[in-house]
């Protein structure tokens, strides 16, 4: 059974966090540890303009020096990773986070942002998926005795 991005955001919810672009990272951190999550879409007025992920966070406001008081998130953004859609399967987002090293995909309907998967989700799909497999291979090695 191929999943798709449609039934990991059908089990976790397709609710996506997000801020403008002059929120300070502060902010953004808060409402993260807030909401127990690891990263916020920017918008603007709607539209999609990047990801502020903890990890942009340690490697360009940590580690340059910058306050995260005064740094806006539109400064540390990602806006350049890889988009992909409902149709798209968990084994194609997991060899897209993989090739890019990358923790986290926004999930487009046409140029509207709907979602966010998490390498954790493709995960937790990848394990239920199997576990599914397993369950069945079982029932038909029962049914066959």
């Amino acid at each position: 059974m191929n999943k798709k991005v449609a039934d990991v955001l059908l089990r976790k919810g397709s609710t996506i966090t997000t801020v403008s672009p002059d929120t300070t990272v502060l902010e953004a951190l808060h409402i993260m540890a807030d909401q127990n999550i690891g990263s916020v879409m920017v918008l603007q007025d709607g539209h999609y303009l990047g990801i502020v992920t903890e990890r942009d966070y340690s490697r360009k406001v940590v580690l340059n020096g910058k306050s995260s008081t005064d740094t806006k998130v539109s400064e540390i953004m990602s806006s350049d990773l890889p988009r992909v859609t409902a149709h798209d399967s968990v084994d194609y987002c997991m060899q897209l986070m993989s090739d890019r090293n990358i923790r986290y995909l926004p999930v487009f309907v046409d140029n509207q942002v709907t979602g966010i998967i998490s390498i954790n989700d493709v995960v937790k799909e990848t394990i239920l998926s199997q576990q599914e497999t397993i369950t069945q291979l079982k029932d038909y090695l029962h049914s066959s005795l």
